[in-house]
């Protein structure tokens, strides 16, 4: 099931699938932080007000800002990170 990042709860697993049109400035910030399709990642802790969000892949933490987050379009539950 694809969503964004931001509609992610935490101990839940997804993998990157793409990026939300519009979204070329975050696009490339997060292709550099290692973001690229087929990526598996966990995510880790949410803050209380849902920003930052703290997601685990590739043996790294990577902390996200909300409009970060919701850039990015994920398939939940496709294994641990």
């Amino acid at each position: 099931m694809k969503t964004t990042l931001r509609d992610m709860k935490v101990g839940e697993s997804g993998t990157v699938f793409g990026y939300a049109k519009g979204a070329t400035v975050y696009r490339e910030k997060l292709l550099a932080m290692g973001l690229t399709r087929g990526t598996r990642f966990v995510v880790e802790r949410i803050a209380p007000m849902g920003d930052p969000v703290e997601i685990q892949l590739r043996g790294f933490a990577l902390t996200l800002r909300k409009d970060e987050a919701s850039a990015l379009i994920v398939e939940r539950g496709n294994g641990n990170a």
